[in-house]
């Protein structure tokens, strides 16, 4: 038979002393007095039979085992806070995401008005970094972010596989009068050059070449700043097909061949496995998608 658990207002309580590092902070969280919050600690630890806090000095230190229990203790707080939520709000409020630059400057952003026009009453906020979101202590609803597709407690829904193609400007094309066969591109500067998806390319284009490094060489953040580059005239890149569709149509780059190279990763919408049926983030994948499946008709037409 298990044993009875504490108090709830305990572990709340414990949380948020964990979170500060302080009885004085965590009491002005809660609206508390400090000799409440300490009162509530000794409780939980009685109940527990371990020491959670070192008191020292000038501060607090978590022990083992108030390391051990004060992640558990703050993902269970997110979860039920997020199953309340899931319970009261429609498709609704504010939608927050964190994307990957070159998926929301290229792809996302010249798309989210539709998303606005299709769900009126949801507002979002974009935020373009590398940096991997902790959704437990971060107000993030999604993600975008690039990778093999695994990431534990998270739904990874597949958005866009990264399908490598040389693309240059039409202008820096025509100064070379052209190419007709894969190798003609090795007249023309390569863009921070990938040396081994470059010889990839090369072999799917059934044209194996061996590059031999002649740098120094101009090296660029994201595929973003190399599509840049590259429209402006400054050399042919590699770069994601599906990610820089509009330039394509808009003719800010010329594809030369249709041979592309598919990479082990991808790009997908990520989200705690928690709030999979939360109304809002259903709304903006299914959007998403549909996005995508359409982008992909047009390309193939």
């Amino acid at each position: 038979m298990s044993k009875p658990l504490p108090p709830l207002n305990t572990f709340r309580v414990f949380e948020a002393a964990a979170r500060h590092l302080s009885f004085t902070q965590a009491a002005s969280e809660l609206g508390m007095t400090q000799a409440a919050v300490s009162y509530q600690i000794k409780l939980l630890e009685d109940r527990l039979g371990v020491a959670l806090f070192r008191r020292l000095t000038r501060q607090l230190a978590l022990t083992d085992a108030g390391q051990k229990l004060s992640p558990v203790v703050t993902e269970t707080f997110q979860r039920l806070r997020t199953a309340i939520s899931d319970l009261t709000e429609g498709a609704e409020g504010v939608l927050s995401i964190s994307s990957i630059n070159t998926f929301a400057t290229n792809w996302l952003v010249p798309r989210l008005g539709r998303f606005q026009v299709a769900q009126p009453k949801i507002a979002v906020r974009l935020e373009a970094n590398a940096r991997l979101v902790d959704f437990a202590r971060e107000d993030v609803d999604v993600g975008i972010r690039g990778g093999a597709g695994r990431w534990p407690g998270l739904v990874a829904v597949p958005l866009m596989t990264v399908e490598l193609s040389p693309m240059v400007a039409p202008a820096l094309l025509a100064k070379v009068g052209g190419v007709t066969r894969p190798r003609d591109l090795l007249q023309l500067p390569l863009l921070a050059p990938d040396e081994e998806n470059w010889e990839r390319w090369f072999d799917a284009a059934g044209e194996p070449v061996q590059l031999q490094p002649t740098g120094p060489f101009s090296t660029f953040e994201t595929q973003h700043m190399l599509g840049q580059a590259a429209m402006s005239g400054q050399g042919v890149a590699l770069l994601t097909v599906g990610m820089f569709g509009d330039e394509l149509e808009q003719g800010r780059l010329v594809q030369p061949f249709a041979t592309s190279v598919r990479l082990e990763q991808g790009y997908f919408l990520v989200y705690p496995e928690s709030r999979a049926n939360t109304p809002k983030i259903r709304a903006f994948e299914d959007w998403i998608i549909t996005e995508l499946m359409q982008d992909r008709a047009r390309r193939a037409a």
